[in-house]
């Protein structure tokens, strides 16, 4: 048995925009990604806004069906026809814990809701006794199966969340930002359990988020997303310790740190200038427009993300 779970080639998706009464333009939200993750491994995945980090996920899994490239699960590729019986490996806790639990529901209906689909049980008594599992394992107590969700804080709704992506005991999820609604003490909270969770479970992750720090400790690699493309990947500590692209630089530049002194003594990496369109997508290496090593080669050529050593991967012309 191979150790990657998934593997993610040349993925591509386009959406049309209106461009005028009979014409459409490409929005490139995912431009040629590829990375791959290992069983039981939580991959992060950072980058600013609007950068394409939801739409590569929601794609993997294919609630948008992607314009090219190809995701392999567990050795098998994942088409528009074998994507049902795939569900139950592949599940996504959602960013906004306010919107993705269906309001009319009982807590014990939103977790029972994959059972039901799967048919993961033989009687009501199993049911319930799945359900009441599932609550004790992310926290929850048996008390709050018959209440709804708005009855509960952020944390607890997400929590939620997480219980209905483990019901049908997936080997992987895709985490999009799914502490980033929360107050700091409660995302700790969230945090570890995630890792507690991959600790006895086993379950692989691709960890969407804003937060560097976050990533990197519950990342074994992360991965620097810029305008719908990965500009770097490597393992957690070595991506901190040693950013190559001026992109990732600028980046772990912009974090706090909790001390007056190394806070005085570091270089602040400003970034010039807007974030391009993707609509009007400048040629060659999409960053080159507020990149301060740009060179004409940039404009020329985009960069391919090229192995570097020991895994470290970069896709720039100057570094």
């Amino acid at each position: 048995m191979s150790d990657i779970l998934l593997e993610v080639k040349n993925l591509k998706q386009y959406f049309p925009v209106r461009a005028g009464l009979m014409k459409t333009i490409p929005l490139k939200a995912v431009d040629d990604v590829s990375f791959t993750i290992g069983r039981g491994e939580t991959l992060g995945l950072v980058g600013e806004s609007g950068c394409g980090k939801t739409t590569v996920g929601r794609t993997i899994l294919r609630l948008y069906e992607p314009t090219g490239g190809e995701v392999i699960f567990d050795g098998e590729s994942v088409t528009a026809k074998n994507i049902t019986h795939m569900r139950k490996q592949m599940q996504m806790v959602f960013q906004d814990p306010y919107s993705s639990l269906d309001p009319r529901m009982t807590v014990e209906d939103i977790i029972g809701e994959p059972l039901d689909v799967h048919k993961l049980y033989s009687n009501r008594k199993e049911r319930r006794e799945k359900i009441l599992e599932l609550m004790a394992t992310v926290g929850l107590n048996a008390e709050h199966a018959t209440r709804y969700a708005h009855e509960f804080s952020g944390g607890q709704r997400q929590r939620i969340g997480i219980a209905r992506a483990l019901a049908v005991n997936p080997k992987f999820i895709v985490c999009d930002e799914p502490v980033s609604a929360l107050d700091v003490s409660i995302q700790a909270q969230v945090i570890n359990m995630f890792e507690e969770l991959q600790e006895k479970l086993g379950v692989a992750y691709l960890f969407i988020a804003h937060d560097l720090l976050v990533v990197r400790h519950i990342s074994k690699r992360i991965a620097v997303m810029y305008l719908g493309k990965i500009v770097e990947v490597a393992d957690s500590d070595e991506l901190n310790e040693n950013p190559q692209h001026p992109y990732t630089q600028s980046l772990l530049s912009a974090v706090p740190i909790p001390d007056p002194d190394i806070t005085r003594a570091r270089q602040r990496i400003v970034l010039e200038g807007d974030v391009p369109s993707p609509l009007n997508m400048p040629t060659g290496c999409s960053f080159r427009t507020r990149c301060r090593y740009a060179t004409e080669q940039c404009a020329k050529e985009c960069p391919a993300l090229t192995d570097r050593g020991d895994g470290h991967f970069v896709a720039c012309w100057n570094k």
